[in-house]
């Protein structure tokens, strides 16, 4: 709202300083700053206020060191996450940009699900929350949205080459120094998406159905809308699994929030999508306000989840950042980079699937169920090892910021 305000200003009152709101960088900054007010200042008062009105976590005796000092403590953090984002991005960004509006909407859909299934827990005094298959129905409904939304919305699209310009649409002439030969560049939609090492860094979803003799739209789109449903459905989970001990989930968000912070950047940069030779997708920079408040909120509650944690950000919080990761990768053509990105909500993921696998192969194939872990998630398995939450945080965050700098470097190995 204040971008639409100081653009006013600026054109008609011509006030010193309004122009800054302009540029994408001043907006995002003063998006992390107003995100992290919001998280540390009222989120003290919130956290009185789950304290007053007796909204602690009930923990299960897993027979981990220090688990029954948490009993009690409160839960419904995300609360505060949830505003930390939304706040600065109705203040800040363009409301009228579709890639921002499906982040508003994603925020708000996944930390409703997440709210029920917390205040089941809480209020009802249901230790399973919201049943899972109303979890998957509205993680796959998003999926849809965000997919239905991206193949057929016109101005979701990214600029190509192309060698016949079409004539309904602004073309770009491009000029050979060297040799002076012309090319044209236009927005067009398109199944296309950035992959690491292949030709160009650019994959075609409807170049797979072609192996099969299948290049149809609609084809197309329902193999593109699995995926998008797969990769929301999944990331949102793991992401839920991660948010076991005090500052993982939100430490490792914070730091994938920066890398979607670079990647939207450059993609929504046509300069820099030209260096970096990654297709150049129109508008969606102004994601990088949205991820700006994101890693603020992330850092902000930090403050308050860190060890000895005062709040936990329940499934209001875990599930909603796992869902926005999910929907911020689509929308900048980077979900294949997810499982790098994403390392440590893959490996979580993985460590309870094999897991539970394992149990029910050797239970059934030995009569007795085996383990491949100590515990699942993997981050319960180091601490039935004896490890300090702390030192596995770090170490986690560490092999995140790792992960993180792999999937930067990848715009650039071919």
């Amino acid at each position: 709202m204040l971008y639409y305000l100081f653009t006013w200003l600026n054109e008609h009152i011509h006030i010193p300083g309004a122009g800054l709101f302009q540029f994408i960088s001043f907006r995002t900054a003063m998006a992390v700053i107003v995100s992290l007010i919001i998280t540390t200042v009222y989120g003290s008062r919130l956290i009185r206020l789950l304290h007053q009105k007796q909204v602690g976590e009930t923990i299960r005796d897993l027979g981990l060191e220090g688990e029954k000092k948490k009993q009690g403590t409160p839960t419904m953090g995300g609360l505060i996450i949830i505003a930390g984002i939304l706040i600065p991005t109705l203040l800040f960004a363009k409301l009228d940009n579709i890639y921002v509006l499906l982040m508003i909407i994603t925020t708000v859909w996944m930390g409703a699900i997440g709210f029920l299934d917390d205040y089941i827990k809480v209020f009802r005094k249901n230790k399973e929350g919201l049943a899972g298959r109303f979890k998957v129905i509205g993680q796959v409904g998003l999926g849809v949205l965000i997919a239905v939304t991206m193949y057929f919305h016109p101005d979701i699209v990214v600029r190509q080459t192309v060698s016949n310009p079409s004539s309904s649409r602004p073309v770009e002439v491009i000029i050979n120094p060297s040799t002076g030969e012309k090319t044209y560049a236009e927005n067009v939609k398109s199944t296309k998406t950035n992959i690491p090492l292949y030709k160009n860094n650019e994959f075609d979803y409807a170049k797979v159905l072609d192996v099969f003799g299948l290049n149809n739209v609609w084809i197309t789109f329902c193999l593109f809308l699995v995926v998008v449903v797969l990769i929301v459905t999944a990331v949102s989970n793991g992401a839920n699994l991660t948010d076991g001990i005090d500052g993982l989930a939100t430490g490792t968000s914070a730091i994938i929030g920066i890398t979607l912070a670079i990647l939207a950047y450059v993609s929504g940069n046509i300069i820099f999508s030209d260096y970096l030779n990654i297709m150049y997708i129109p508008n969606s920079g102004e994601l990088v306000i949205f991820a700006g408040a994101f890693v603020g909120a992330c850092t902000g509650f930090l403050w308050y989840n860190a060890y000895p944690a005062q709040v936990f950000m329940g499934d209001t919080g875990s599930l909603t950042i796992g869902g926005i990761i999910a929907a911020f990768a689509i929308l900048i053509r980077k979900e294949l980079l997810i499982p790098v990105l994403c390392g440590i909500f893959l490996l979580e993921s993985l460590s309870v699937i094999l897991q539970v696998s394992y149990f029910k192969y050797t239970k059934k194939k030995f009569g007795e169920g085996r383990r491949i872990f100590l515990m699942s998630p993997l981050h319960h398995h180091y601490q039935k090892k004896g490890y300090h939450e702390s030192k596995i945080v770090t170490r986690f965050l560490i092999v995140s910021i790792i992960l993180a700098i792999i999937t930067v470097v990848t715009l650039k190995v071919r």
